[in-house]
């Protein structure tokens, strides 16, 4: 038999994992022209002049669906399953950490004790997150890496890349980039829930939980979260981008030690601007889906 704090602690994981995946999705289709335009700027600079060129070529040479929208559904695939990991393994970190602090609910934590949450559940997530953000990041590139200036853009399917990889470079070819991964997530996230819920307790007043601060707020909170994250864990962004698109064996430092001595320090804050557009729109609401999509499912299965 389980007992009564087991299966609350079950619930609770089935609704933060279902939260998860409802604002995954939100998120990619607010996000992907942007974040489409990055991948670009990172992985071949030298071909781009900045924002605004990268996004109209795009758009001239190969339109919405293939070019700006390009990669959509490993996006979804990836943002599902790392966000639903995510935020199933952050209130299962939030509870673990209030453990060692001796506070028995998750609305005591500190903004540095759920920052640590973050930063933890992010170890997990990063395991979903680097396959297929491998395949998101090729067919994204995918003109540039085939070198195909013309009209005819080259054309592939996530299926048919993932197979291409697992038969040339087996699983392991599935993971390249993981190490950068951790490096941009653990931190990336430790600013991403510390900013987020720092910001929900800034619009908290007094006698009122950071639950009940409205959608308007939670959306801010979240956009100052999403900010906080890509600011700090950009130059590791940019580092496992080039890694993944042209398939590199060299290591982070290595790879990040070459863009230094090759490109400079601004190399590593290719595409920064389209990652904050994307960013403030994409948080907003992917939090608000998360925390409304919670409530609903709290309330339903009372």
């Amino acid at each position: 038999m389980h007992s009564k704090g087991e299966t609350n602690s079950l619930k609770t994981g089935v609704i933060d994992f279902t939260a998860g995946c409802v604002g995954g999705v939100a998120l990619v289709y607010v996000s992907q022209p942007m974040d489409t335009v990055k991948v670009k700027m990172q992985t071949f600079p030298e071909l781009y002049k900045g924002l605004v060129n990268c996004t109209v070529l795009t758009f001239k040479r190969d339109g919405i669906v293939r070019g700006l929208y390009a990669g959509t559904l490993p996006a979804v695939v990836a943002n599902v399953a790392e966000n639903s990991v995510l935020f199933a393994a952050y209130g299962a970190c939030q509870r673990a950490v209030g453990t060692v602090m001796h506070k028995p609910s998750i609305a005591e934590l500190s903004t540095l004790e759920n920052a640590t949450a973050g930063f933890l559940a992010a170890f997990f997530s990063s395991f979903t997150l680097c396959p297929t953000e491998l395949i998101k990041c090729k067919l994204q590139a995918l003109r540039e890496t085939a070198g195909t200036d013309g009209k005819r853009r080259p054309t592939i399917s996530s299926y048919a890349l993932a197979s291409q990889i697992l038969r040339t470079e087996g699983i392991a070819g599935m993971f390249r980039g993981l190490t950068s991964t951790f490096a941009r997530e653990m931190p990336g996230y430790f600013f991403f829930f510390g900013g987020y819920e720092h910001t929900r307790e800034f619009f908290t007043r007094p006698g009122q939980s950071k639950d009940d601060i409205g959608p308007l707020r939670t959306m801010v909170a979240g956009a100052v979260g999403g900010v906080a994250l890509w600011t700090v864990i950009f130059p590791a962004d940019v580092i496992k981008s080039r890694i993944q698109v042209h398939s590199m064996r060299a290591s982070m430092t290595q790879v990040g030690l070459d863009i230094f001595r090759k490109e400079g320090v601004l190399a590593f804050y290719n595409g920064l601007l389209p990652t904050i557009v994307r960013t403030i729109p994409a948080t907003a609401v992917l939090f608000v889906a998360y925390e409304y999509t919670k409530k609903a499912l709290t309330k339903l299965l009372e």
